[in-house]
């Protein structure tokens, strides 16, 4: 990194201490374009309330209320954005992590996360470490990589537990949401578990077989020993622990927030299902095709508690998805809503430039907390919402699933 920059990012930190984000953000943004070829442009002017961020001549919309879904594999590759620019890919690989964190929460409070070009986004997500390992206990072994950002030095940081879908595997899901580049930025760490082809030759999750949809037993006992064994083995804030999956891995993610509430602060359902609209492979099929009924709320050994109160949960759904009926994703809310909380709710409409039109809408509690988001993409198949064509079962054209599930994420912390 240039010497150059160093007092510029000095002065960042102590306006961020002060509470000055806005003046701390525009010396950061002052300093990266004195050091950028003129072919770059970087801008966080505010277009109709949206933040739009430039870079190598490409902008990107950060909407406040983006959010992703699930669709197929978009035939066409996500364009390049042009060769990396030398500055910000050694802003990425060199800040120390207190710049980093700084970074980040600016980009929060500045209307979203903030979005490097993919290049960059490459560069940074290759800069930590993906290790292999697996968890056994007496219901059986699973494999998982764990990503571990550069940042990470032994803090308490936030976990995300992400499910991958039939066929896929966490190399694959983790190049398609490209998620490790969030966990750069943001210094989180990821878990993939790995389900396996014995267990389902699809390598699905088995969510719909009621021996595993149930606290302590089958495969979330297994994903929550999983779970477990990260926060002993590295530093995690155990009120900043997360679960989210596409598909089969949404419907996954269901059964953890209802089976597992006292361990994950807020779950993401990507094309999925809700907790319960299957009991077998029959009723699965149906729940698929026709949207399952709605079930009710779960305690930690099955339906029927209201105890618990509601897990925050965030929603994503293409209303063109083939495979998962898009009616599965008013089962998730609904299931979460037949709660004792009393919820208001508000709907806003967006547009990605040159993608999809969505709806999203918006569940607060009596203090205006949002509790609950589902987002509606429309046009959208069975794919994960603007994601990378580096993995499967994505598409760009969406809004970014993967930022706007971290956004609601890091704004829930576990009550504990």
């Amino acid at each position: 990194m240039s010497h150059s920059l160093l007092p510029d990012l000095l002065k960042a930190t102590r306006l961020t201490r002060g509470g000055r984000l806005r003046e701390a953000t525009a010396t950061l943004q002052q300093s990266l374009r004195s050091q950028t070829p003129s072919k770059v442009k970087i801008s966080g002017d505010r277009v109709d309330g949206d933040r739009m961020m430039v870079i190598d001549g490409m902008y990107e919309e950060v909407n406040e209320g983006s959010s992703p879904s699930m669709t197929a594999r978009s035939p066409n590759p996500t364009p390049r954005a042009g060769e990396p620019n030398h500055a910000l890919k050694s802003l990425s690989s060199h800040l120390p992590a207190a710049m980093r964190d700084i970074s980040g929460r600016l980009g929060r409070t500045l209307g979203g996360l903030m979005k490097p070009s993919e290049s960059s986004a490459d560069l940074a997500s290759a800069s930590g470490r993906f290790i292999t390992g697996s968890y056994s206990n007496g219901v059986g072994t699973r494999a998982f990589k764990l990503y571990v950002p550069t940042g990470y030095e032994g803090q308490a940081c936030p976990l995300l537990v992400m499910l991958h879908g039939c066929t896929q595997s966490p190399d694959d899901f983790a190049a398609g949401t490209r998620m490790n580049l969030i966990a750069e930025e943001q210094t989180c760490l990821i878990v993939y578990p790995e389900q396996s082809q014995a267990a389902n030759p699809s390598k699905c999750w088995n969510w719909f077989n009621a021996g595993d949809q149930r606290r302590d037993q089958g495969e979330p006992a297994l994903i929550a020993g999983i779970t477990r064994k990260i926060m002993r083995e590295y530093a995690i804030n155990p009120r900043q622990v997360y679960i989210a999956g596409l598909s089969a891995g949404g419907a996954a993610a269901a059964v953890m927030g209802s089976t597992y509430p006292d361990l994950y602060a807020a779950i993401g359902v990507h094309s999925g299902l809700a907790c319960g609209a299957a009991s077998d492979m029959a009723s699965a099929f149906a729940a698929m095709k026709q949207g399952g009924a709605a079930p009710g709320l779960f305690s930690s050994n099955g339906i029927g508690s209201k105890k618990a109160g509601i897990v925050p949960t965030i929603v994503f759904h293409g209303d063109q998805d083939l495979t998962v009926h898009p009616g599965n994703a008013d089962r998730v809310i609904a299931q979460s809503l037949a709660g004792p909380t009393v919820l208001a709710r508000q709907l806003q409409r967006g547009q990605v430039p040159g993608g999809y039109a969505y709806s999203r809408s918006i569940h607060t509690d009596e203090n205006g907390r949002t509790l609950l988001e589902q987002w509606v993409v429309h046009g959208l198949g069975h794919a994960w919402s603007g994601g990378s064509a580096a993995g499967s079962y994505t598409d760009p054209r969406g809004p970014d699933a993967t930022r706007e599930m971290v956004r609601f994420f890091l704004d829930h912390a576990h009550p504990l």
